[in-house]
């Protein structure tokens, strides 16, 4: 068995963990789940990405993203773009899927957002691979990985 936070077993093509969205407490909760749980998690600053020149001055030392592992469980996490009140009927959970076959993810993204709407298209991302977003018809949103 995998973890969320690490690619996806070869001999499994596809892998679904929650992706969380904290608007800006990201590391508190981090820390929260860590002493709760027995955890542990790596991150990533805004500042420290290759995208960091597009998040706001207030936002570069937040988390771009992190993984967080406890014993049977494990999901990712982020701050977002900017601060934000988290709304319950919004949610702040999407849902990152992995995708170990390039032509598999690009079946997988059209099939998944058919009847939805993409916010990010299936594309090459600045840290390798390709990465896009969307939300499904049911208003799901997904973060898909793929080589």
């Amino acid at each position: 068995m995998t973890n969320a936070t690490s690619a996806p077993a070869k001999t499994g093509l596809m892998q679904l963990a929650p992706y969380i969205f904290f608007y800006g407490r990201c590391e508190e909760a981090l820390e929260f789940y860590k002493a709760a749980l027995d955890g542990t998690y790596e991150l990533q600053r805004n500042g420290d990405s290759p995208m960091g020149h597009s998040v706001p001055e207030a936002f570069q030392n937040k988390v771009m993203h992190a993984t967080f592992t406890a014993p049977g469980v494990s999901f990712m996490a982020s701050d977002g773009r900017g601060p934000q009140e988290i709304d319950p009927e919004a949610g702040n959970i999407s849902l990152a899927l992995t995708v170990n076959d390039r032509a598999k993810g690009e079946q997988v993204f059209a099939a998944l957002s058919d009847g939805g709407k993409v916010k990010v298209p299936l594309d090459d991302a600045p840290w390798g691979g390709r990465f896009g977003i969307f939300d499904d018809r049911f208003g799901l949103e997904w973060m898909m990985t793929s080589p």
